[in-house]
């Protein structure tokens, strides 16, 4: 047993109701957290499932994380109760949402009915403000731009093994301004980060997700998360469909007083949100590959590069940025990772 493994498990045994518990592994994410899940009684009414986060504090800060769930939750927003918390170690005892991740639930049959409802909790995730113990960072130019420089860093030069040119360096830096543009000119509301279907849980009782890993959310562009919802690095929808959720929350989320855009001004800056997403997407699942030996999230690249390829190819002022990933960077993909996936395959 690892030495973080017996500190929890005695920090979880000396709470009331949970003298017997022994932490079974849920799982890992892309950070250092660990999750596990325990059965005690804390409250006297009988046994219940209960998760533990171990974020080891020399990686990870739980303040922001019991800050915003807080917060959050007193908005009915649906994020887990905090039970009990040691932010000194970095242990945090939280509600149990469940396994059923919404990645694992989505068919087409349930999609819409899914979409529906994860659309619905991100309108009420926009309308918080900022978190009184915790004010939300900025989503800055220098947030945006250090994480398109994870692109060239991370997935060209050291896993493809590109040796990018000034010309190259020059492509990028202009296509990055772009994007970076278009973002900062979107209203600002609050960006859970990393909302889509790996942390989003299908709860039995209820049609509204369970969502989680909101512990870096900052106050940024209105299409963020839900271009992390719809073109998810996880799993591809066809593009009408697409289109027809995309439609639906600019609806939903004008109605609630997020925006004031029309349906093209909506949609041009929900495909550059998603280009800067993807950009820095492909990047870490190339870094976590690289330094963490994380290697699964490779499989995921050739998809997250695809909606770039097919993003791309409907902005005129990005053609030769295009045609650059199409000639150079799609091949290298294909030939090292795997096929790179765009709309109908």
């Amino acid at each position: 047993m690892d030495t973080r493994l017996k500190m929890l498990t005695q920090w979880v045994r000396d709470l009331p109701g949970f003298d017997q518990a022994t932490p079974r592994p849920v799982s890992g994410d892309a950070s250092f957290r660990r999750y596990f899940r325990v059965t005690g009684d804390p409250h006297g009414t009988g046994s219940h499932d209960y998760i533990v986060m171990d974020a080891p504090p020399e990686h990870e800060d739980c303040k922001p994380f019991v800050a915003i769930a807080q917060y959050w939750r007193s908005l009915d927003i649906a994020v887990p109760d905090v039970v009990e918390e040691d932010l000194t170690r970095g242990f945090l005892l939280l509600e149990d949402f469940g396994d059923q991740l919404m990645l694992n639930a989505l068919n087409t049959g349930n999609a819409d009915r899914l979409y529906g409802a994860a659309m619905d909790e991100l309108v009420r995730i926009q309308r918080a403000g900022d978190t009184p113990d915790f004010p939300l960072p900025a989503y800055d130019t220098a947030l945006l731009d250090r994480e398109m420089a994870l692109f060239p860093d991370w997935l060209l030069t050291r896993k493809l093994g590109l040796t990018l040119g000034n010309g190259e360096r020059a492509l990028l830096d202009t296509t990055f301004a772009f994007l970076r543009e278009s973002a900062l000119a979107q209203p600002e509301v609050a960006v859970h980060r990393d909302y889509h279907s790996r942390n989003l849980l299908v709860r039995p009782d209820t049609e509204r997700p369970g969502v989680i890993d909101f512990q870096d959310a900052v106050r940024g562009p209105v299409t963020y998360d839900l271009v992390s919802l719809l073109k998810d690095c996880y799993v591809r929808w066809p593009e009408d469909r697409i289109s027809q959720w995309a439609e639906h929350f600019r609806v939903l989320s004008a109605n609630a007083g997020l925006h004031k855009a029309d349906q093209a001004t909506f949609r041009q800056w929900l495909e550059l949100m998603g280009m800067q997403r993807h950009l820095k997407a492909a990047g870490i699942f190339a870094r976590l590959a690289i330094r963490d030996g994380k290697t699964g999230f490779l499989k995921d690249v050739p998809r997250t590069v695809g909606y770039l390829v097919e993003a791309s190819s409907r902005q005129a002022a990005l053609r030769h940025f295009h045609e650059w990933l199409t000639d150079t960077v799609v091949p290298a993909i294909e030939q090292q990772i795997g096929p790179v996936e765009t709309s109908g395959q």
